[in-house]
């Protein structure tokens, strides 16, 4: 059975490791089919394609695009998809617009709550300047002692109501379904169980997400924990989506589940790739 992980980070976004330290961190995992997800960024595609040819593994061009709905941040996944279109890449540039200007607010709210120099701490952890995200934000703050690790600072300062939390409106479903169907992929939504929707509401992202042409929800994923996996399963059969499945790796050891060691999707899925090879 291959071993596949579609969700994954580099320094080319949020992630700590290059393109290529990523792919050799997969293969030594275990993982056969891999593939590059930036948030808002395909800047990493060519290293990492490379990479995976030079370790013996098949490579999934893709990409992880943020998207506002119902005034929450939501995470749209692009696969196998084509990294040199026109389209894609103007909506890609316009969406990563406004954030340094939204890090300069986090930490402006962050000096508020006592803790000073954010900006430039978290400067320190950004491999790319157009891509200032929290999660730099947070090991910085983990840094300085203020929280254990990454996700209590998500927990005490940086998600909604909390003294660094900062919105940002970015592009629609519509766009990001449109931008990577138009580049000739496969749309997934990322994550779904991460999302604090009721069951109405996100019966009624399914509904949208698939009329627009959306394909697929992760199922088993390193953001859903143990309990989730059944329960995306279900939701998957029942909207007739296909499956996927990725860490969502950005650092060793930061993440709950490293490459290799997530379960299999259940077996009465079908996978997102499975006409793929």
């Amino acid at each position: 059975m291959l071993k596949v992980d579609l969700h994954c980070h580099s320094n080319v976004s949020d992630g700590v490791l290059a393109p290529a330290d990523v792919a050799q961190h997969a293969r030594q995992g275990g993982v056969d089919v891999w593939a590059l997800t930036d948030h808002d960024e395909i800047g990493g595609i060519a290293a990492a394609r490379v990479a995976a040819a030079d370790l013996g593994m098949q490579f999934v061009s893709g990409v992880e695009i943020s998207i506002t709905w119902a005034k929450e941040t939501v995470h749209i996944v692009g696969l196998r998809l084509d990294e040199t279109n026109p389209a894609l890449l103007a909506g890609l540039a316009c969406t990563r617009s406004g954030r340094d200007n939204r890090g300069r607010e986090i930490s402006r709210q962050l000096e508020l709550a006592g803790i000073p120099g954010a900006y430039e701490g978290a400067l320190k952890y950004v491999g790319n300047p157009d891509l200032m995200s929290r999660t730099h934000f947070a090991r910085y703050l983990v840094e300085v002692g203020a929280c254990k690790n990454v996700p209590e600072v998500f927990k005490k300062y940086l998600s909604e109501g909390k003294p660094g939390y900062v919105p940002h409106c970015w592009a629609s479903l519509s766009d990001a379904v449109g931008w990577i169907r138009g580049a000739g992929g496969v749309a997934v939504i990322a994550h779904p169980g991460r999302y604090k929707f009721s069951d109405t509401a996100q019966g009624v992202l399914f509904d949208e997400f698939k009329q627009l042409g959306g394909a697929a929800i992760e199922v088993v994923t390193g953001s859903h924990t143990p309990d989730q996996y059944p329960i995306y399963a279900e939701h998957a059969r029942r909207y007739g989506f296909l499956a996927s499945r990725g860490t969502d790796f950005h650092a060793p050891g930061e993440a709950r589940v490293d490459f290799g060691l997530l379960p299999p999707l259940p077996s009465n899925l079908t996978p997102v790739w499975h006409d793929w090879f």
